[in-house]
C-alpha cells in the first residue's frame, strides 16, 4: 500500500510515517518510480509505535523495543537484552508515576467539582462558578 492508504488506516499523518521510516520503525519498499510501498502489516506496527509514543516512550526506545514485540498484538516475538528489559522497567515505573500523579489531580478536581456544587445555588445551569 502507499504512504497515503496507510495514513487514511491508521489516522497517522503522511509526515509522521517519513519519520518513522527515517528512525527506522518503519520499512518500505521502493517502486521503481521511487515511491513507498508499504506491506499490509504496515498498519499494526504503526498502531504499536502510536501505542508506545503515548507511553512517552522516545523514538529511540521504541526502536529497541520493536523487534521484541509481535506488531499484530503486541505479544513478545523475540529475547530482549537484559538491559532493555532494565530500560523498559524504568519507563513502567515512569508511567505508574504519571498514572499516580494523574489519579491525585483528578481527586483534587473531584473535590472541587463536589465543593462548587454544594456551594452553588444554580448547581447544573451551566453558570460558571467564580
Amino acid at each position: 500500500m502507499r504512504i497515503g492508504e496507510l495514513a487514511r488506516r491508521t489516522g497517522v499523518s503522511e509526515r509522521s510515517l517519513r519519520y518513522y521510516e527515517a528512525r527506522g520503525l518503519l520499512k518500505a519498499d521502493r517502486t521503481p518510480g521511487g515511491h513507498r510501498e508499504y506491506p499490509d502489516g504496515a498498519v499494526d506496527r504503526v498502531i504499536r509505535i502510536q501505542e508506545f509514543y503515548a507511553a512517552g516512550l522516545r523514538s529511540s526506545k521504541i526502536g529497541e523495543l520493536l523487534p521484541c514485540v509481535r506488531d499484530s498484538d503486541g505479544g513478545p516475538a523475540a529475547t530482549a537484552t537484559p538491559r532493555l528489559v532494565s530500560d523498559l522497567g524504568a519507563e513502567r515505573d515512569r508511567i505508574d508515576r504519571m498514572i499516580s500523579d494523574l489519579q491525585r489531580s483528578r481527586d483534587v478536581l473531584d473535590d472541587v467539582i463536589a465543593t462548587a456544587k454544594e456551594q452553588s445555588p444554580s448547581a447544573g445551569s451551566g453558570d460558571a462558578v467564580a
